[in-house]
């Protein structure tokens, strides 16, 4: 064994996801069972002496901003099933998000033409439905494209929808839908859980939303379809050769990640109350999948991670003085300039998959030699 290997590997033993690996599973159980739990306080963060003030955001309420944090992270999540695990590079998912916000609008708002005015949790499933059809409809003519022309379609996807929705009276573009209604629920004292002053309520849902997606992401990836999406993400005609069935575990990652990118749609339409076409916007889609390549692509954790700073980031900016102009005006700047130390330094991502780390080990090796 090389002196370079065994350094390697003594390194990945005293990392934190070595430690972690380490551990016996009641004691991983414990350890995922107090983070998810701090994630649950955060919202109390604001209390903590030192520590919370330099944290919380002063330009948006901090309950809010987190709200921002989770409806990112759950599409984070849904656009590392199609990029990280399945390799499909996707710059449209932004239209998935769009399909399940305006199926809520259309099927809740008062402002819309059906009349149905069902309540937020009845439209729900709907939304996710026609989110993850959505994903078929999209994916079935674009199994035989990859790289730069799947993403040009699935842009083209993001277009259509957003068009679709700018200039369609049935969507009603710019004056969009108002008065949609909030997730059910009632506190001990009669009032409304999910109100419209705090958005705390609404972060806890979106903290259980992603904790249930997680825990269908990581079985998903320890699966046969998971294992194939890995032999389709390393090399697709390989793949065919030993028998991987990739039309299917393609559709597969396609309506898997719709369905999240949609609920993600569900949940920002129920806290908002409002959706209209301005909503949707290319930038969206680029965004998420800068966090899922920042925080580190074919990792939960890295997703988790890059759904974070694209939120906070902008947000933790506003009201914070640079020149005597709020920093928030250059948000793309110091966000583009961060990127791309990441990507010059950490190419791999912030927290990568192991087996992506390697791979960027072994390219350097090959560069090198």
């Amino acid at each position: 064994m090389s002196e370079t290997t065994e350094r390697t590997k003594r390194a990945r033993r005293l990392s934190l996801h070595g430690w972690y690996a380490n551990l016996p599973r009641p004691a991983r159980w414990a350890v995922l069972a107090v983070v998810a739990a701090l994630a649950y306080l955060l919202p109390y963060i604001n209390q903590v002496p030192i520590i919370g003030p330099q944290i919380v955001t002063a330009g948006i309420d901090w309950s809010s901003a987190l709200f921002n944090m989770s409806y990112y992270v759950l599409l984070a999540l849904g656009l590392n099933v199609v990029v990280g695990f399945a390799g499909l590079l996707d710059l449209g998912y932004v239209g998935f998000f769009a399909v399940g916000a305006l199926t809520v609008a259309v099927l809740t708002s008062p402002d819309s033409q059906v009349h149905t005015k069902w309540p937020w949790l009845a439209a729900v499933p709907v939304a996710i439905a026609l989110s993850l059809i959505s994903g078929l409809i999209l994916g079935w003519p674009t199994l035989r494209l990859r790289g730069d022309y799947l993403a040009i379609v699935t842009l083209g996807f993001a277009e259509i929808i957003r068009i679709s929705a700018d200039s369609t009276e049935f969507l009603r573009g710019d004056r969009g839908f108002t008065g949609l209604p909030h997730p059910p629920g009632k506190g001990a004292d009669g009032k409304p859980i999910f109100g419209i002053v705090d958005a705390t309520p609404y972060f806890w849902l979106g903290v259980t939303l992603i904790i249930l997606v997680i825990i269908g992401a990581r079985n998903l990836e320890r699966s046969r379809v998971g294992r194939s999406w890995l032999a389709i993400r390393e090399d697709e005609e390989a793949a065919e050769v030993m028998g991987v069935r990739t039309v299917k575990f393609k559709l597969w990652a396609f309506a898997i990640g719709a369905s999240i990118g949609g609920f993600g749609g569900v949940l920002f339409a129920g806290e908002q109350g409002f959706v209209n076409s301005s909503t949707f916007q290319l930038l969206f889609s680029i965004l998420v999948l800068a966090g899922v390549v920042m925080g580190g692509s074919g990792n939960i954790a890295g997703a988790i991670l890059g759904g974070v700073l694209i939120s906070y980031i902008p947000d933790r900016l506003r009201n914070v003085e640079v020149f005597g102009k709020d920093a928030f005006q250059y948000r793309f700047l110091i966000f583009g300039l961060l990127i791309m130390l990441i990507m010059i330094f950490r190419p791999q991502g912030l927290i990568p998959s192991r087996r992506r780390a390697a791979e960027f080990e072994d390219r350097a090796k090959e560069v090198q030699a």
